[in-house]
């Protein structure tokens, strides 16, 4: 155990005051470091003095004056010597050192000077010996009180689970698998991290590995066997007997290390590869996210992207500061001046407990206990200041440990690995705690131990982790997985979750935590925050999830980030759309919304009056799917469906091809296109074989040949509904051609566009599903359409395939609160703004709707007949402009209900007449 700060700093007085002014000459240097290593209690074995020849530069040979592997080296001079030619004649011992032995501190004195240097910061300090008892503190690293920086993004954690993935390759090409090796690991994990946080004596473990195991590895296995033995032993029942070296490890307890595993066999690479890792500094190991990342580890392809496998702590941080981080810090604000009050705040900071139904490797736990700890400290400065509030015994004085945690895991490896974590972090915590107050506190051997169960948290009660009367708070970051990417158990999960929930298989998976939370918290207290995609906030989910949730299990949304891009700072890794919501029973003091100008930008936060499902500041509504419009405008329809096996389309080099092989047929050959095709300025061809003669299609064997095709091709279909079409393979399965021009839409339009690409189109022009049509639209329509106003309701409404809109005519266009009876002047102004839009577009005509829609290509006439022809639609809508998109869909929403309350009355054709005015 570290001595006290101010034990150490008593003995440096006694030193300095020993050495001072003293007329030492060099050959007395091995007294002086002997004894100052002495005012940090450390063992003279663990220091090599005037005892390390090693190769310099060149041929030349020396000897270190001082030396600790991997942490320090020494360079004595006579008193008054040059120390910049002693710095350089320290540095000149490293060719002659092995890279992992290689040291992070030089330290060279004169017995009347020190100077320290630190080779990671490039700090340099340098001061009289009388002053040593001052600057103590910049020797932590030797007392076992070094500060840790632990930074998320630090490449020590990417090169530990690389080291770690190493020995994991090593261990199971040698037939060490499964359960024993991942348990093994953890063990070792948990023992590079104890060599350099103090929880074992500094770099005992290190030591031990190097003198006490021989080179080739052949007795490693036993000798860890051994120590995780000693590690799960109590002192007072060891042999008596025991290697003193192996016996000054203190018991660690938590069951950590009482599993007894196969003996582990080692050769002289991998014992290398396991002293590689301790030369890493694991006490700047993160273990918020080195969980993830030794995970990742498990498996070859995640290991070629590790820095893809953890949530950051930034986003971590989203989540719970608006859930109860930011609250608490206000409560410490208003109480720390009063004693009293603080103590009972202390005492309720004890009391919280937390629940991550989907832990993982435990970085939520891990965050949020880290925070609290924080807070924690502050109190401890706030009850430490001032006269006679000194502590006599910190122990006493710290409340929070990690048993205010629980957790579910479905897998045994994460599981295991969130344990760890959690002690880790506390450990770190408490060497803060011991940095701030000089007490050296450690919770070992452990005694409390996170609640972290392996299961599937949708196949158990909540109530059997914790109860819900003893719980605070859920936070967690459920697994994302589309309704159409689902695996069968997931869906087993949903039918298990949902039981006879209307619709619920076009639910994301995520949706089941939802589900449950509701469910748990019911008639409580407990507050929820998720991380989520955001397709639970759009489209048809939002309908057949939050409305249950609102209305039988009286859920109500108290705060949410609206859409950003959840990633992290690696290479290639997948960008994902989410969400934050937290939400519970009661009634919140305020509601706040999280709002990013770009989703990869900085959220600011608005006051919400409410926040319905769609996390806008607007009324509890809810769009359901509609067959019909509210309003009174052309019905929109979907394009006709093939579903031929792509023998009645043709590109523009099989047409060609095929009508120099069947001439004859040019006259059933008809354009065809799909967003694609549409977007990128190309067509298709399709046989469009409506009203065909038979007489005439059997004298085109090309033809018949094709349509035999698409008949085997149904007949081979799983799908009943496909296999009656084999009847008629001449046509399309469903068959929704305008007979006369139509406005398209494509289905499916990239998030990057400012607005959705729509135009007039002839009748002859084939439409096929990918594409959405409205037969007898004008120009009025396609300007209200193509307006900003319509754009930011899609961009709410519309589904999402990928991170791209997927419009829907059923949720967006059916819904959509048309302008209520607008005056023909202002369905004028649209549809001159309407036209135009198409005459800008058509200045350029080699240029592609996907180019001129691109918002870095986009031209600036195209750009200002946009700007018109919102001005327009606003107008009609009776405003001038919104501050945001969210600012329309609210104002959009209070039409809606205004519309749709018309609708279920007897006066619903006021609302048909006044949008059908145009």
């Amino acid at each position: 155990m570290p001595l006290s700060w101010n034990e150490i700093r008593d003995r440096a007085v006694t030193f300095s005051r020993a050495w001072d002014d003293v007329a030492s000459e060099r050959a007395e240097a091995q007294t002086f470091w002997n004894e100052f290593f002495e005012v940090f209690g450390v063992p003279r074995r663990r220091v090599a003095t005037f005892e390390e020849p090693v190769k310099k530069l060149g041929t030349k040979r020396g000897r270190i004056d001082a030396f600790w592997k991997g942490k320090l080296v020494v360079e004595h001079k006579s008193k008054g010597e040059d120390l910049d030619r002693a710095f350089q004649q320290a540095i000149d011992y490293f060719p002659g050192i092995a890279d992992r032995d290689l040291p992070k501190y030089v330290l060279v004195s004169d017995f009347a000077r020190l100077r320290l240097y630190d080779l990671e910061t490039a700090a340099e300090h340098e001061f009289p010996l009388r002053d040593l008892h001052k600057r103590i503190k910049l020797f932590g690293f030797i007392a076992g009180y070094a500060p840790q920086e632990i930074k998320p993004q630090d490449p020590v954690n990417i090169h530990a689970a690389e080291q770690m993935g190493r020995l994991h390759d090593q261990l199971r090409a040698a037939g060490y698998l499964g359960h024993p090796l991942e348990v093994f690991l953890v063990r070792l994990v948990f023992c590079l991290f104890a060599d350099d946080t103090g929880i074992f004596p500094k770099q005992s473990f290190r030591d031990w590995l190097d003198t006490r195991t021989v080179e080739d590895g052949s007795d490693l296995g036993p000798k860890l066997a051994e120590l995780f033995q000693v590690l799960n032993t109590p002192r007072d029942r060891r042999q008596k007997n025991l290697d003193e070296q192996i016996n000054a490890f203190d018991y660690i307890n938590g069951r950590l290390f009482e599993e007894a595993l196969p003996l582990a066999q080692f050769d002289a690479k991998m014992r290398t590869t396991l002293l590689d890792c301790c030369a890493l500094n694991w006490g700047s190991v993160s273990p918020a996210i080195f969980g993830a990342l030794f995970q990742a580890v498990m498996d070859e392809k995640s290991r070629r992207n590790l820095g893809a496998h953890y949530t950051s702590e930034e986003n971590i941080l989203k989540l719970i500061k608006p859930l109860f981080l930011d609250e608490l810090w206000a409560e410490f604000d208003r109480v720390k001046s009063n004693k009293s009050r603080l103590f009972d705040f202390h005492k309720k900071l004890r009391s919280l407990t937390f629940f991550d139904p989907a832990c993982g490797c435990g970085n939520f736990l891990v965050i949020t206990y880290r925070e609290l700890r924080k807070l924690e400290l502050e109190v401890l400065r706030a009850v430490h200041s001032g006269p006679g509030s000194r502590f006599i015994d910190i122990h006493q004085e710290l409340q929070l440990d990690v048993d205010q945690f629980y957790g579910v895991e479905i897998e045994d490896w994460p599981a295991q690995i969130a344990q760890v974590a959690m002690w880790l972090v506390d450990h770190q915590m408490n060497t803060l705690v011991s940095e701030e107050f000089g007490l050296y506190f450690a919770r070992i051997p452990l005694t409390c131990t996170p609640h972290i169960v392996r299961g599937n948290a949708l196949r158990m009660d909540w109530n059997d982790v914790v109860p819900a009367e003893r719980l605070s708070y859920i936070i967690s970051n459920p697994p994302f997985s589309g309704a159409m990417v689902m695996g069968d158990s997931q869906r087993e999960d949903m039918t298990e979750v949902f039981g006879d929930l209307r619709a619920y298989g076009v639910l994301d998976y995520v949706s089941c935590w939802y589900w449950k939370a509701a469910k748990f918290i019911d008639s409580t207290q407990i507050r929820v925050g998720f991380v989520s995609t955001n397709s639970i906030t759009q489209g048809e989910q939002v309908g057949l999830l939050w409305a249950p949730l609102m209305h039988r299990y009286h859920v109500k949304i108290q705060f949410a980030h609206r859409t950003f891009r959840w990633s992290n700072e690696a290479k290639g890794v997948a960008a994902v759309h989410c969400v934050i919501i937290g939400f519970a029973q009661s009634e919140p003091e305020k509601r706040h919304i999280f709002e990013y100008e770009t989703i990869d930008g900085v959220p600011h936060v608005v006051e919400a009056k409410n926040i319905n499902a769609y996390l806008l500041d607007a009324p509890d509504v809810f769009l359901l799917n509609r067959s019909a419009p509210i309003c009174a405008v052309p019905a929109m329809r979907f394009g006709s469906m093939p579903r031929d096996g792509g023998h009645l389309i043709l590109t523009e080099e099989e047409k060609q091809q095929f009508l120099s092989e069947e001439p004859d047929a040019a006259r059933f050959l008809r354009p065809y296109t799909g967003a694609e095709e549409f977007l990128n300025g190309y067509n298709r061809w399709c046989l469009w074989l409506m009203n065909a003669n038979p007489g005439e299609l059997r004298r085109l064997p090309k033809v018949v040949e094709r349509v035999e095709k698409v008949r085997e091709f149904r007949l081979r279909s799983k799908a009943e509904t496909t296999r009656k079409f084999a009847a008629t393979p001449t046509l399309f399965c469903q068959l929704a051609q305008p007979d006369r021009d139509y406005l398209l839409i494509p289905r499916v339009s990239s998030e990057r566009r400012r607005y959705i690409p729509i135009g007039f189109v002839s009748q002859s022009l084939i439409a096929n599903d990918q594409v959405l049509t409205v037969s007898g639209a004008t120009l009025y329509h396609f300007g209200v359409v193509s307006s900003e106003m319509h754009m930011a309701w899609a961009r709410q409404f519309s589904g999402r395939l990928k991170s791209d809109y997927r419009y829907s005519k059923d949720i967006v266009y059916n819904n959509f609160p048309w302008p209520d009876g607008p005056s023909n002047k202002l369905a004028k102004a649209i549809e001159a703004a309407s036209q135009g839009v198409i005459d800008a577009r058509a200045h350029l005509p080699n240029s592609s709707l996907a180019d001129l829609y691109d918002p870095l290509t986009m031209p600036p006439v195209l750009v200002q007949a946009h700007r018109a022809l919102d001005q327009a639609v606003d107008a009609a809508y009776g405003k001038k402009s919104f501050d945001s998109d969210a600012a329309r869909v609210a104002f959009l929403l209070e039409l809606y209900q205004r519309y749709t309350t018309l609708l279920r009355s007897d006066s619903h054709k006021t609302v048909r007449r006044a949008a059908a005015a145009h």
